[in-house]
């Protein structure tokens, strides 16, 4: 199987995330999977790209411009031609704005590849046209297609739920783990007392990741140092809040980070206080991470987790619950690690690297046959720029 994954987002973001974390997976399983992939993406991330690269796939770069930018559909076009996928993924609503198919929706004529696009949230469906099918990462986007899509609708066959996974630090990982350093020397790193209760957020910095809220949480609790790691628009003020507000000491703005699973390992809390979260993997990395979680009730995280059995929730907005749930888990040793081991195992049961994996394979498969697309190709050729 030849699979083309197109990604035009932002060069940091939770999706541009999943998305790094999916190609890495599929390609260290590609042997095992009988599968072979390209990449093309918008040029924004330099990072990404070499990452990618170092793990042996071959990536590309296009514009992905506006509505006047009419070289990237060309480009797609000619690129699908030459490499001949079976599978064109594409992530968010640029991607598949600018990727063809191979024909409209509803010809009868016969396809050589399928259009499948991975919606992440409720994005308008005009840039969804010519996708043949979709993947939603959570139940609720895929009742928002059926309800939203054309013609009444979205017929449900051609939709298919499958989350996102997390990776673990229990030998499943593509993250990179823990250094070979102590906690406390992590820590130190970071400017931070070794026994301090640390609450870790992985966010962008925007107004509706709820950041804010968790700073003014943890005014009255002296001990609590608030690691943030990002970057976007709201940095400054968020720097002017935690100043205001006598925190600044203790809250580290960390920028964007990848080493997630350090951050995680070396901190008491993950906190997840956003007021708009179609799905939100932070929740998933931290029972992945085996992190005590703490959540708002935002649309996503209220889908999967559940009130103090694998997570604490609070309420979006409201300060006041959040700082009762922090200090609620400062203090109470037994529901931390009765916290840790249902989320550990709600993990392994639906979000774990190989079960995601293997459901998007499954699900590719099962369309190629419904469609008398072959697998393989019979016809030789490399492509190249």
């Amino acid at each position: 199987m030849k699979i083309l994954q197109v990604m035009a987002g932002a060069p940091q973001g939770g999706a541009e995330t999943a998305f790094e974390d999916m190609c890495l997976a599929l390609e260290s399983a590609k042997d095992t999977l009988g599968l072979t992939q390209k990449i093309v993406v918008r040029g924004n991330n330099p990072d990404r790209v070499a990452r990618l690269r170092a793990a042996g796939i071959e990536v590309f770069t296009l514009p992905f411009g506006g509505p006047i930018d009419l070289y990237t559909p060309w480009a797609m076009k000619q690129m699908i031609a030459r490499y001949r996928p079976q599978i064109v993924q594409t992530w968010m609503a640029r991607a598949a704005a600018k990727t063809p198919a191979d024909k409209i929706p509803g010809s009868s004529a016969p396809k050589s590849y399928l259009k499948v696009s991975r919606l992440g949230g409720y994005y308008n469906l005009k840039y969804f046209k010519t996708s043949d099918y979709f993947i939603t990462i959570t139940p609720d986007i895929a009742q928002y297609l059926e309800n939203n899509g054309q013609n009444n609708g979205i017929e449900r066959e051609k939709i298919r739920h499958i989350n996102n996974f997390a990776e673990s630090n229990d030998g499943e990982g593509i993250l990179q783990n823990t250094p070979e350093i102590t906690r406390a020397e992590f820590r130190a790193q970071l400017q931070t007392p070794p026994y301090a209760p640390v609450i870790v957020a992985l966010s962008r910095y925007h107004r509706v990741k709820g950041l804010d809220v968790l700073i003014r949480a943890i005014v009255d609790i002296p001990a609590v140092h608030l690691w943030l790691a990002g970057e976007g628009q709201e940095r400054k003020n968020l720097e002017d809040l935690a100043a205001a507000l006598n925190v600044k000491n203790r809250t580290h703005f960390l920028g964007w980070r990848n080493d997630r699973a350090a951050l995680l390992g070396a901190a008491d809390i993950c906190a997840f206080p956003s007021r708009y979260e179609p799905f939100g993997t932070t929740f998933v990395q931290a029972w992945a991470h085996k992190t005590p979680l703490i959540t708002s009730n935002a649309q996503g995280p209220k889908q999967y987790v559940r009130d103090h059995e694998d997570g604490l929730m609070f309420e979006v907005d409201n300060i006041e619950q959040l700082n009762r749930a922090i200090n609620e888990l400062i203090g109470d040793e037994d529901l931390r690690q009765r916290l840790v081991a249902a989320g550990f195992n709600r993990y392994r049961q639906e979000f774990s690297r190989d079960e995601i994996v293997k459901q998007y394979i499954n699900f590719y498969r099962e369309i190629l046959a419904k469609n008398n697309i072959a697998e393989t190709d019979t016809l030789s050729g490399t492509y190249h720029v």
